[in-house]
């Protein structure tokens, strides 16, 4: 297992604005490095990554309970990260650079 980031670069949304977040990266060690306010260039990875995680996934799925969600939004994030070829690491997914023979990632 690889374990936490040290850094997570967020926004200003109140999703990461949390007291509960804040608690759990103290108690993980992750620092929370927050862009500045209305500079979405600041985060640009993740703003490409929301834009694709919304046209890939949140697009094309209706999700009708938490349990729906939570299955194929781990089915999404598998496909992600250990199948779906990435153009900035050679089209390789994900995975092979964490697990040269491309493992699955184990379950949550």
């Amino acid at each position: 297992m690889v374990g936490y980031p040290k850094t997570i670069r967020v926004d200003q949304g109140s999703e990461f604005i949390s007291r509960d977040l804040d608690l759990w990266a103290y108690a993980n060690d992750v620092t929370l490095d927050f862009s500045r306010p209305g500079k979405p260039t600041d985060n640009a990875y993740i703003e490409a990554f929301n834009g694709r995680f919304r046209a890939e996934c949140l697009n094309t799925h209706w999700f009708l309970t938490f349990a729906d969600a939570r299955e194929k939004l781990e089915e999404w994030r598998r496909y992600y990260n250990e199948d779906r070829p990435h153009g900035s690491i050679g089209n390789k997914p994900p995975i092979t650079l964490v697990n040269p023979g491309g493992a699955p990632s184990p379950s949550p």
